[in-house]
């Protein structure tokens, strides 16, 4: 009984932890108009709030996670939430936006082990019988994040400046490190483990670069602009440096990039379709500012105008992990990809009233939430020993579609007439990408191919 109790108070706090780092990244949009007023951000610069976070994050996750293996859980969850209240307090502190885009890096790095490590000690607490559900609690705080982000900065934005969205974080992190000490095990596993340094630098190197000379663009000049020597060296590097990295990454016994999975079909195409997903995922960190250039709202009501994406994507996600069993996979992938087209392209025609803009917002909240049906697809491909690693590289993908959303938004309305015009130039592109992954998705397995390769892999086991 007091083994489960623990266990139960563990699962509380692991909870509270991951909702700490997740709500920093759906809080960032509705803080922007904010952060706007009171720092010089140049409208291009504006993606590196958000590109910064995902960088480091994802250059911390396999570091935190082999070196929870080998000193404990304990200790390197304290540690990343340390870091991350640091980054926190920075960004608070932040006078000017250097020091702002330090902060946010701090931030990245510090949630990177806080996700990974509650993962880890799940697995060694929990039995494989409930360890489904105590994963699942984990995986909706994501949901829980972006449900609860926006009205949390709406009502705070209200009474306080955008600083007290992240000095909220210091008291949080505190609590959260004082429960630790007395919940966490502390035991390290023993484990000899070797961090693959190579693939985490030469990843984080490439995705830098890629993420500077999408930035540098100048999509009123495109042709010139890709052939500047802003851009075009910049690409190139981050292209060698990706080839170096397939091809590290192909000899490291526990690499941060599993080469190998690229050789099953199933996995490309969703691979593909995940950095869509990023891609269109970034641009609810725009969705604020478009509010209060459109319609004139103070910030805190820009914030509020989210519920319906975020109540779609609520509702969606579970409603389409249902049908995911009942249809398979490729259905719900194509009519979320179809849907969040629909949003998308209402979005680039800027809609007149709010009526437009909340249907809008539902449309791509529900469109989002097909994300479910990719996992799927990466589980039943992967090897049992390998899930975990190939469910690492489709969040890989989707912060790659993430990254180059941002930065693309950022840029096209940067060289745009206006604001505006450059958001619906932006959003449009957007919804012929979709268009276009709804054509490659018909390409995945039908639910008759999926229960027959299920089939076949139970009778090999």
């Amino acid at each position: 009984m007091k083994t489960m109790q623990k266990n139960t108070g563990v699962l509380i706090l692991l909870f509270f932890g991951v909702l700490m780092g997740a709500l920093d990244i759906s809080i960032v949009g509705p803080a922007i108009p904010s952060i706007e007023k009171t720092i010089q951000v140049e409208t291009r610069d504006l993606s590196w709030i958000f590109n910064i976070y995902i960088l480091f994050n994802l250059a911390g996750i396999s570091l935190f996670a082999r070196l929870s293996d080998r000193f404990g859980r304990r200790m390197m969850y304290i540690i990343a939430v340390s870091i991350f209240a640091a980054g926190s307090l920075v960004v608070a502190m932040a006078g000017n936006y250097s020091l702002l885009v330090v902060g946010r890096g701090i931030q990245g790095f510090g949630a990177s082990g806080i996700f990974p490590v509650a993962l880890a000690t799940i697995g060694d607490l929990f039995p494989v019988e409930k360890r489904g559900r105590a994963l699942g609690l984990i995986g909706a705080v994501f949901g829980v994040a972006f449900l609860a982000g926006p009205f949390i900065a709406g009502t705070m934005l209200r009474f306080f400046t955008w600083n007290a969205l992240f000095l909220l974080n210091i008291p949080f992190a505190l609590l959260i490190i004082l429960f630790s000490l007395n919940l966490l095990p502390s035991q390290p596993q023993g484990k000899e483990v070797r961090i693959d340094y190579a693939g985490i630098i030469l990843m984080a190197a490439a995705l830098a670069l890629y993420t500077i000379a999408l930035t540098n663009l100048d999509t009123s000049h495109l042709a010139d602009s890709l052939l500047s020597s802003k851009v075009l060296p910049l690409l190139v590097f981050a292209l060698i440096l990706t080839v170096i990295l397939f091809m590290v990454e192909k000899a490291e016994r526990y690499p941060v990039l599993e080469v190998k999975f690229f050789r099953t079909p199933e996995i490309r195409f969703a691979g593909i379709i995940a950095i869509g997903l990023g891609l269109f995922q970034s641009v609810i960190l725009f969705l604020p500012t478009l509010a209060v250039n459109r319609f004139g709202v103070s910030p805190s009501d820009a914030s509020f105008m989210l519920v319906a994406l975020v109540a779609m994507t609520a509702i969606g996600s579970p409603v389409n992990g249902r049908l995911v069993d009942m249809v398979g996979s490729r259905i719900i992938i194509v009519a979320g990809l179809a849907v969040a087209a629909s949003g998308l392209f209402l979005f680039s025609q800027m809609p007149s009233d709010k009526t437009g803009f909340y249907l809008a917002c539902g449309l791509l909240g529900f469109g989002l939430s097909m994300r479910g049906a990719l996992n799927y697809i990466i589980l039943n491909e992967a090897g049992d020993l390998q899930r975990a690693s190939a469910q690492g590289m489709l969040i890989i993908f989707i912060s790659v579609g993430q990254i180059t959303g941002a930065s693309l938004i950022s840029i096209i309305a940067a060289t745009s007439d206006n604001l505006l015009t450059g958001y619906g130039n932006a959003f449009l592109l957007f919804s012929v990408v979709a268009a276009a992954l709804v054509i490659l998705a018909f390409f995945l397995k039908s639910r008759r191919r999926e229960v027959e390769s299920n089939t076949s892999k139970e009778i090999t086991i």
